[in-house]
C-alpha cells in the first residue's frame, strides 16, 4: 500500500509499546528510521533490529530537558540532511496526580507531564515546521489518545488527559496554519492499546477483564494497527486528510 524508501522519519519514544512497533513498521516499509529513546537503548535496538545499520539511527534524549529536544532535532536533521516526517509518540502517564493527592504531588505531576507530553513535542514540532517550510513540505503525526476528547476514567491521570488534548490541538493548529506551505499534520487517537502503559492503567480500574468487558469489540487495539496507520500517513499519500483525527478504538467511542 505504501513505500517509504528514501524517506527519513523520526519516531519519538521508540523503545517500547506503540513507538517500537512504529519503528519496526517504518523500517519494514523501507524508511530510514531515527529512533528516539530515553535510557532504554536496548529497547530501541530491539525495535530496529531488522533494519539495516545504514537505515537506522538511535538517539537518546530526555524530554524533561528542552535542550535535549533541540539536540535531538539537530542530530536527526543532520544525519541525512533532512527529515521528511516526525511521529510524535513519546509520553508519560503517572498515577499520583489526583485531586485528593497532596498539593506537592499534584504540582509535580502536572509539571512533569506537561513538560514531557506537551512542551517537548511542541518544541520538536516547532523545529520540524521550520525545516519543512524551508524544504517545501513535510509530515507530522501525533499519537494522542481518546482521553483528549472524552477525559480520563481515573482522575489520578487528569494531567495526562489534559496534556494529550493540548498537543492534539497544537497539531491541528499547525495543520491549518501551514497547509499552504506543504506541511501535513495528523492526529491518531487510540483507545485501549495492548501496551505496558495500558496494562498498568487497567490495574487501577479493576483489572484487564473489566476494561475488556467495557469495549465494543471486547478486545484491545493491537499496536501494529496504530503503526500501520502512522506509516501510511507518513507516506504522504493522503494529503487532504491533513488536520484529521483518526479514532482507533474498535467502535468503543464514536463521536
Amino acid at each position: 500500500m505504501y513505500d517509504l524508501s528514501g524517506k527519513t522519519i523520526l519516531v519519538t519514544g521508540a523503545s517500547k509499546g506503540i513507538g517500537a512497533e512504529i519503528a519496526r513498521t517504518l523500517g519494514g516499509a523501507g524508511a530510514h528510521v531515527i529512533a528516539h529513546y530515553h535510557s532504554d537503548r536496548s529497547g530501541a535496538m530491539s525495535a530496529c533490529g531488522a533494519i539495516r545499520d545504514a537505515r537506522k539511527l538511535l538517539l537518546e534524549a530526555d524530554f524533561s530537558k528542552l535542550d535535549d529536544v533541540e539536540s535531538l532535532w539537530d542530530a536527526a536533521s543532520g544525519w541525512r540532511g533532512r527529515v521528511d516526517a516526525v511521529i510524535n509518540n513519546a509520553a508519560i502517564m503517572t498515577w499520583n496526580g489526583g485531586i485528593d493527592q497532596p498539593l506537592a504531588s499534584w504540582d509535580e505531576t502536572w509539571q512533569r507531564t506537561l513538560h514531557i507530553n506537551v512542551l517537548a513535542p511542541a518544541r520538536l514540532m516547532r523545529r520540524a515546521v521550520k525545516h519543512f517550510t524551508a524544504r517545501g513540505g513535510g509530515i507530522i503525526v501525533t499519537i494522542s489518545s481518546w482521553t483528549a476528547q472524552k477525559g480520563v476514567t481515573n482522575p489520578d491521570n487528569i494531567a495526562y488527559g489534559a496534556s494529550k488534548a493540548a498537543i492534539h490541538n497544537a497539531t491541528q493548529t499547525i495543520a491549518r496554519a501551514y497547509a499552504r506551505k506543504g506541511v501535513l499534520a495528523y492526529v491518531v487517537a487510540p483507545g485501549v492499546v495492548r501496551t505496558r502503559l495500558s496494562e498498568q492503567f487497567a490495574a487501577t480500574q479493576g483489572g484487564e477483564s473489566a476494561i475488556t468487558e467495557s469495549l465494543a469489540m471486547k478486545e484491545w487495539v493491537p499496536p501494529t494497527e496504530i503503526a500501520e496507520i502512522a506509516a501510511y500517513l507518513a507516506s504522504g499519500q493522503v494529503r487532504h486528510l491533513s488536520g484529521a483525527t483518526l479514532d482507533v478504538n474498535g467502535a468503543s467511542y464514536i463521536r
